[in-house]
């Protein structure tokens, strides 16, 4: 007589794996869509607010010719009258600081480029300068 025997190689065991791939598919699907709507970027912070409007920064533009004319905007300006001139447009004790911009010749003396940077420095500006001319 013949017995059967019952050995493991002869078993076949299997997982259906249709539902579980089903819901991984779900969960992906649902990640992604999630990602796209929260924008990681976004920082909340609380601004403070103010009932006045913001100053902008002033700037005032001095310029020096090679004849050492000195010209604040379009007015001429003499070199003994340069403070008192600079002083109407840089008003002391502001919060925010007024900013000089010094247009010269290329051929102007440096020597009075900083002598309007001197000035401009005591009236509490800052400056910056810019020199144009034929090469």
């Amino acid at each position: 007589m013949r017995l059967r025997k019952n050995t493991l190689r002869d078993m076949h065991s299997e997982v259906d794996t249709g539902p579980l791939n089903d819901i991984l598919f779900i969960l992906l699907m649902f990640f992604l869509m999630v990602s796209t709507l929260a924008n990681p970027n976004v920082i909340k912070m609380s601004v403070p607010n103010s009932k006045s409007d913001t100053k902008q920064k002033q700037s005032v533009v001095v310029s020096v010719d090679k004849n050492r004319h000195f010209f604040i905007g379009s007015k001429l300006v003499k070199p003994d009258s340069l403070e008192s001139a600079l002083r109407k447009f840089i008003k002391e004790g502001d919060s925010i600081k007024p900013a000089v911009v010094i247009n010269a010749d290329s051929i102007t003396h440096w020597g009075e480029i900083v002598r309007v940077m001197k000035v401009a420095r005591k009236l509490g500006a800052t400056t910056s300068a810019t020199v144009t001319g034929k090469d």
